[in-house]
């Protein structure tokens, strides 16, 4: 099969948000597409896009729209074919695309775990009675009320070098990152703690990078098949059927991870009230063919134990 590949005369435009987190997964995927296909750099260009989510970092998700905050402008740029392909950090991507798009490319998963981050304490036990906590995530702070409702914990937006100087400037004493973020970023300087997923499951799709196409544009996919890791497919397959049947969102504290082992597939996932006074968790195994119906199914049967009232939400403190 020969590809139309692109030149520093026709290079492939690689869309992205702007964050050093953001540019980093582009450069990553600029760099597999390269060696893929022994390219020159100069055969793509990285076109960064400011979102919504990017300019409005002074209240909650929830208070202006939630996931799409960070792809709407991205994908908007794909579709009028300002760019060809879109890097995304896929715990912020809604779990369906707009019309005549499609992602189903993912980079090879990186650490899935949350790290706890204090220049102070070690462990989230570790903190006093009352200390001030800062996150971005209901999540993060849903798991830790249900840990420690004692705990001050402050809304902590913008991005990962803003909430650590946050963290610097005395905001709080303690604030939870993915360490996926953290490794793509090589910034082992942190004290950082990773937290097991058995002590807190992370975001569904937490560690993994996907890549977003136009669905009619068969140069790319040909190009993408190159660079797409099998296995974090076949994991966020299940993750994401699960989001999906809970109907969630940046706006829902959901958590969710799969795991392989050979061809079996190991699915945890957890829902909690965004105040962390109830939470309710559960797994499935089965064969990695089945994990998109085992998704389904452990979102159903968490529902049920919920209620249709169980993600109620009050907006958190913002630092």
């Amino acid at each position: 099969m020969s590809i139309d590949l692109p030149s520093p005369a026709h290079p492939l435009k690689i869309g992205t948000r702007g964050s050093p987190l953001a540019l980093a997964q582009a450069n990553e995927t600029r760099d597999r597409l390269a060696q893929a296909f022994d390219l020159p750099h100069e055969a793509f260009t990285i076109v960064i896009i400011k979102t919504t989510g990017d300019k409005i970092i002074d209240r909650p998700l929830k208070e202006i729209g939630g996931k799409g905050l960070f792809t709407r402008e991205i994908e908007a740029d794909m579709l009028s074919g300002a760019i060809d392909i879109a890097v995304h950090s896929m715990k912020d991507m809604p779990v369906l695309q707009p019309e005549g798009l499609t992602l189903d490319t993912y980079l090879p998963r990186e650490d899935p775990r949350d790290a706890f981050i204090s220049s102070e304490f070690s462990a989230l036990a570790e903190l006093p009675e009352g200390a001030t906590v800062g996150t971005s995530s209901l999540r993060r702070r849903a798991q830790l009320l249900v840990r420690r409702p004692d705990l001050d914990v402050v809304e902590f937006r913008g991005n990962l070098q803003t909430r650590l100087k946050k963290l610097d400037d005395g905001v709080a004493r303690a604030t939870f990152l993915a360490r996926a973020g953290l490794n793509r970023l090589g910034m082992s300087h942190v004290p950082q703690h990773p937290i097991e997923v058995t002590d807190m499951l992370p975001a569904v799709a937490q560690g993994a990078i996907g890549i977003e196409r136009r669905e009619d544009d068969t140069r790319v996919a040909d190009m993408l098949a190159a660079i797409h890791d099998t296995e974090t497919g076949q994991r966020l397959a299940a993750e994401r059927a699960f989001l999906a049947a809970l109907d969630g969102s940046c706006e829902t504290p959901i958590a969710g991870l799969a795991t392989l082992e050979g061809g079996t597939l190991h699915l945890a996932g957890e829902v909690l009230r965004p105040d962390g006074s109830e939470a309710h968790a559960d797994s499935r195994t089965g064969p990695i063919e089945d994990g998109v119906e085992m998704g389904r199914d452990l979102a159903r049967d968490l529902l049920s134990r919920a209620g249709p009232d169980f993600f109620d939400w009050i907006a958190p403190k913002t630092a």
